[in-house]
């Protein structure tokens, strides 16, 4: 029996079918376990009809209408779990008075079409299509890069743009490149994996390979960005809290007409020497007033990676004498 002063809610999934019924509760019941474990709640059904009990009962029912959603369609998994209740209570902090979802901004890729799964990220997608020049910061996990990345292939698709280019600091700016084997793709290649993954995600193998060696694919150090002037062009930094003040003036001085330039970065994990000031930091000290630059910031709660990763951030954030940025 439920407390007296404990919130219940009933739900009747009246014209829900077997098929469906069975995705949405898991073996066992073990979706609704889960549900119940993430939210602090207890949910208890007898066939279609569902008690949910806890403070958070009202976010349990609005999960479970969600969640059908998608068990209509196939089996539904602990990342669909997670990333609707992230979703869920991300749009309840947003707008406490409404259940009413806000609308979502759409890139489309060759993946198909892609949209923030947090309020947060649908806010950087639209900061993506609005400014040319946009800081995505925040802890990994976040979509910094990857959604950046989706709005470059999206731009292409429009024929916005002409060439998309992904820039990364390499081991100190570039400059020990040198000892490493193999020509400039070879050696550079490790820090640019993670671009390439998202580039293959949205456009494929194929066209990836096509586009690069046409070059309207470029991907480069930081370091050869110098003396440079990019034009009807989208251009990635990421990793840039590894940029000297130097190098990030350099980067935000290479922009042309009809470019836009997206810079992301996570100052919680700097590795630049004690001594050596982040660029990044550097340009929220003296851009962050200039209207028509953006600087998006994300938190723990956006990050749609394994539960652990949001709580493993928060722990080292609280651990972290770093002062967090201002909106």
């Amino acid at each position: 029996m439920p407390m007296t002063n404990e919130i219940v809610e009933r739900i009747d999934f009246k014209d829900i079918d077997n098929n469906t019924l069975q995705r949405l509760c898991g073996i066992l019941d073990q979706n609704l376990q889960s549900i119940s474990k993430k939210l602090d709640i207890k949910i208890t059904r007898q066939l279609n009809h569902f008690t949910i009990s806890g403070d958070q009962s009202k976010l349990g029912i609005l999960a479970l209408y969600r969640l059908m959603k998608l068990a209509e369609k196939r089996d539904l998994n602990n990342e669909d779990i997670h990333l609707t209740l992230v979703s869920l209570q991300a749009e309840q902090a947003e707008l406490p008075d409404t259940h009413q979802p806000t609308q979502k901004t759409i890139l489309k890729t060759n993946k198909g079409t892609i949209q923030g799964k947090t309020p947060n990220q649908d806010l950087y997608i639209k900061s993506l299509l609005k400014y040319d020049i946009i800081f995505g910061l925040g802890p990994a996990g976040t979509g910094k890069t990857y959604l950046a990345v989706a709005a470059a292939v999206d731009a292409m698709d429009k024929h916005q743009i002409e060439k998309i280019i992904l820039v990364r600091p390499a081991v100190e700016a570039g400059e020990k490149l040198g000892f490493l084997p193999g020509d400039l793709t070879q050696k550079i290649d490790p820090y640019l994996r993670p671009l390439y993954d998202a580039l293959y995600e949205f456009m494929g193998y194929e066209k990836v390979t096509k586009l690069l060696e046409k070059g309207l694919i470029e991907l480069a150090p930081l370091a050869y960005m110098r003396g440079r002037t990019l034009n009807n062009a989208f251009i990635i930094l990421d990793e840039a809290q590894n940029t000297t003040k130097e190098q990030m003036k350099m980067f935000l001085t290479r922009i042309g007409f009809g470019t836009k330039a997206v810079i992301t970065g996570d100052l919680s994990q700097i590795d630049l020497p004690n001594h050596v000031y982040s660029g990044l930091k550097d340009a929220y000290d003296k851009l962050s007033s200039i209207e028509d630059i953006c600087f998006h910031e994300f938190e723990s709660k956006d990050i749609i990676r394994h539960p652990l990763v949001q709580k493993i951030v928060n722990a080292y954030n609280n651990d972290s004498p770093a002062k967090k940025l201002k909106k």
